[in-house]
């Protein structure tokens, strides 16, 4: 019975390893084709920083001084968002980690779209958590083009204000997906989320 469970368990880990490797192979091929960054795109078609500030605020519950902290750095790194998601995620571990999520998309013209996410996690631990979910969207122009797998952008995890905040990227789309500490895993964004029109059942 050992033997079983110790090969299990590295089958998985296995599985789980090529897995991320894939999203981080495409992150990085993303990252070097040149087409990151904000492209022209007026007043108009944007988010400013105190809309942001104030819905995060408002979704979070948080004072707009720990919102704007947490703003100002993905604003400084990306400029004015054209679309944001907002919604709840629920993440568990048992040897490999999933995360699943709901969300509406909203872009400035007012259109909005219902969304569901689901990804790998890295952790070998056993549990689960909850968390509100605010995902500053950048280059959407086709709202069908949200549909996709995003990988994580490594090395771009950081709390500020007590809320975790990353980068996933997928061509031209950047997506800074913000979290409560409470409900924030940074092994969760190890790897990449796949966005749908329908909730998946399996993460990958």
């Amino acid at each position: 019975m050992s033997k079983f469970s110790d090969l299990l368990g590295a089958g998985l880990l296995s599985l789980f390893l090529a897995i991320s490797a894939v999203g981080f192979a495409h992150a990085e091929e993303t990252s070097q084709s040149g087409q990151t960054g904000q492209t022209n795109q007026s007043e108009e078609e944007t988010f400013s920083e105190n809309e942001i500030i104030e819905a995060v605020s408002g979704f979070f519950g948080v004072t707009s001084k720990a919102a704007a902290q947490a703003i100002e750095r993905v604003f400084a790194d990306n400029g004015r968002p054209n679309a944001y998601i907002t919604g709840e995620e629920g993440a568990g571990a048992f040897v490999v980690g999933a995360r699943y999520g709901k969300g509406t998309l909203r872009h400035k013209n007012g259109d909005t779209r219902k969304v569901y996410w689901q990804g790998p996690s890295v952790g070998f631990d056993v549990g689960g958590n909850a968390a509100k979910v605010f995902t500053l969207v950048y280059n959407l122009h086709r709202t069908d083009d949200i549909y996709q797998r995003f990988p994580g952008v490594e090395g771009t995890v950081y709390f500020v204000a007590g809320i975790g905040v990353n980068y996933q990227q997928a061509g031209d789309i950047i997506l800074a997906p913000m979290r409560t500490g409470v409900g924030w895993r940074a092994g969760a964004n190890v790897g990449y989320l796949a966005y749908t029109r329908k909730r998946n059942i399996l993460p990958f």
